[in-house]
């Protein structure tokens, strides 16, 4: 262990603006310890030593991602060996694992050529965890994997041809966030072709005779349209061009080609299947309700099947159509109500591959077989070494806020996670990121140990503008209207005030990113009702934060939360930053974040600490330099979650 003294770099701003400085009382020295630096956390363990121990166990599950099919119906999966998650396969129900990736870095995404005479496959790592994601490629058998793209530019969205001999994929400048669409062989040795030049956009799916590509582009988490680019030509064609907003979820070409399944909210206030026949243009509602949101789908190789996942109340419904037929299929029921993702079918479409999580079960794979129309688990995830018995599942309730709908006073969805014991439990109140994502209740193996090791009552609600409740619900908490969501959040506290379950003097908020920002936010409007705040990678300074992001999003970032160029824009950005609300902050604080991230730049983290410590307030302090805007490393997530027991314990 090494110990340095980080107080000269975060003062060196007011040193450099002529301010004196001077280490308050309260400063510790920092602790480096490899790539993790502790600054201000105090090396004296509030938690015992069981509780150490126990948290260990419950940090040490895993899960399982499911990936897709190999061209041989082996199952892909992801799953954490080590420090980070590894590619491995699967040959049977429940059968050994077989690692195929050992390079020591994340694993975001990976894919087997669905060429059958090709054993091969290409994923994308990232590894410094900093969005600067390369695409690789290896064959079943060789040690080591080739590296496709410069290292120098992002890779994303790579997916494999129909004939699986090339890889299409998107590339983004690193420095300037120009965007291009490029091609490769992996088995040829040329470099990467361009496709389309100047164009940011995500390749969705290739047609069947691989002369066309379906591409999404993106103007914000709100606005994107779909395009077909004719690879001979370079000419691209919107398919159903429309004056009207919404976001696309995914699409693919129909198996013969003349027409495109997609996903969308655009003509109406939830997500639904749609079809349109490119020839004609006629169109087809393939979902049968306008209530909910069509979540993901997956079509067959040979256009038989077609399968979709919709959110039913927080509990995924897995839904089958025999497209030839034109029927609705009964699958089995799912285990357990719970998230379902990554569907895919095998090169027969004759099974469906899909992950299920729940609230007291990590991922796991499983594979419907349409013939025998039986559902089986292909692995069995380790909870960690516990009672699961034990955990806890949550139960879904709702709040009054502070506004009114259609004369009544309007609820939020709220999730409660509570203690075997009575009340009154101190609470943890966690904000989900976004602002256009939600709190959905799948495995959790920190929230399990809050509840069950510590005590406390967790609260996640799902505030105006969270995701999966329409359009109109998301927009409330867009523009000017922003700090609307951090009043439900003051309303939230006012509501569980008056609940006897809950300890109101004891209440501690967290967040990551945006949900790291109203964390913070919720300690400048409701301090004296809080005893603390965690935030990771948080948003402190919304002007800097829309300036200052990676170039690629930085116009959906001004899209979103406003023109920092503009005056007005830039003076409300001004008001609702924590930064420039930092003497309203009073409680401790604990800040995680990590050096590599391009999303929010670390500076937002050093200048809001150096702002707080400069007024005598408490700021643990943890930083990775081996991490971006998440820990993806198991270790350094272990010593974030550490360092967040701790802070809970401290505060109490």
């Amino acid at each position: 262990m090494s110990r340095s003294f980080l107080l000269s770099p975060l003062a060196a701003p007011l040193l450099a603006a002529g301010v004196a400085w001077a280490a308050p009382a309260w400063s510790a020295p920092a602790i480096v310890r490899g790539n993790l630096v502790l600054d201000g956390i105090p090396e004296q363990s509030a938690l015992t030593a069981d509780k150490i121990d126990k948290l260990d166990a419950y940090l040490s599950a895993r899960e399982a991602r499911p990936q897709g099919f190999t061209a041989k119906g082996q199952v892909l999966i992801a799953t954490r060996f080590g420090e980070v998650d590894e590619l491995h396969l699967i040959d049977q129900p429940l059968g050994a694992l077989r690692q195929i990736t050992f390079i020591r870095d994340p694993v975001l995404r990976g894919a087997f050529s669905p060429d059958p005479n090709r054993n091969a496959f290409f994923y994308l790592a990232d590894s410094a965890s900093d969005g600067n994601a390369q695409l690789y490629y290896q064959r079943v058998g060789e040690p080591t994997a080739r590296r496709l793209t410069d290292a120098k530019s992002i890779a994303g969205g790579a997916l494999w041809s129909s004939s699986g001999h090339e890889i299409a994929f998107s590339v983004i400048a690193r420095d300037s966030g120009s965007c291009d669409i490029d091609i490769i062989d992996p088995d040829s040795g040329a470099l990467p072709r361009l496709a389309a030049g100047n164009e940011c956009a995500d390749p969705l799916d290739w047609s069947p005779d691989d002369r066309k590509l379906l591409l999404r582009r993106r103007v914000s988490a709100y606005e994107e349209s779909l395009y077909i680019l004719d690879l001979a030509t370079g000419q691209k064609r919107e398919v159903e061009p429309s004056a009207a907003k919404g976001a696309i979820a995914n699409a693919k070409f129909s198996r013969d080609g003349t027409g495109v399944y997609f996903i969308s909210n655009r003509d109406g206030d939830h997500a639904r299947l749609r079809y349109v026949n490119l020839f004609t243009a006629e169109k087809s509602d393939i979902s049968s309700r306008s209530d909910v949101d069509v979540e993901q789908f997956a079509l067959s190789r040979d256009g038989h099947y077609l399968a979709y996942v919709t959110d039913e109340g927080g509990a995924d419904k897995l839904n089958l159509l025999d497209l030839r037929a034109h029927q609705d299929l009964v699958p089995p029921r799912l285990p357990a109500p719970g998230m379902v993702d990554s569907l895919s079918f095998d090169p027969d479409g004759k099974r469906l591959l899909f992950g299920l999580a729940t609230a007291i079960q990590p991922r796991d794979a499983y594979v419907l077989d349409f013939a025998a129309n039986r559902l089986e688990p292909w692995t069995a995830s380790e909870p960690g070494p516990l009672n699961r018995t034990k955990f806890v599942l949550p139960r879904l309730t709702q709040f009054p806020t502070f506004d009114r709908l259609d004369g009544k006073s309007r609820e939020l969805p709220l999730y409660i996670y509570e203690p075997a014991s009575p009340g009154a439990h101190p609470v943890l109140i966690v904000l989900h990121d976004g602002p256009d994502a939600r709190f959905r209740p799948t495995f959790d193996p920190w929230i399990q140990y809050v509840v069950n090791e510590l005590g406390f009552a967790v609260l996640a609600p799902n505030v105006r503008g969270s995701s999966g409740y329409g359009k109109t619900f998301g927009a409330l908490a867009r523009g000017d209207q922003r700090e609307d969501a951090i009043k439900d959040i003051g309303a939230l506290l006012v509501w569980l005030a008056l609940d006897s379950r809950f300890d109101k003097t004891h209440v501690i908020v967290s967040g990551a990113g945006y949900g790291g920002y109203m964390a913070l936010a919720a300690l400048v409007n409701y301090g004296e009702r809080l005893r603390g705040a965690v935030a990771m990678a948080p948003i402190t300074d919304f002007i800097a934060f829309v300036g200052s992001t990676a170039p690629e999003t930085r116009g959906a970032a001004r899209e979103e939360y406003g023109d920092e160029r503009d005056a007005d824009d830039r003076l409300f950005l001004r008001r609702i930053s924590p930064l420039i609300n930092a003497e309203r902050i009073t409680r401790p604080v604990l800040i995680a974040h990590g050096q590599n991230d391009r999303g929010v730049p670390l500076a937002q983290s050093d200048q809001l600490v150096l702002r707080l410590r400069v007024r005598n307030r408490t700021v643990w302090y943890l930083k990775a330099t081996d991490e971006g805007g998440s820990f993806a490393r198991w270790q350094n997530r272990e010593a974030y979650y550490r360092a967040f027991a701790e802070f809970l314990s401290s505060v109490r």
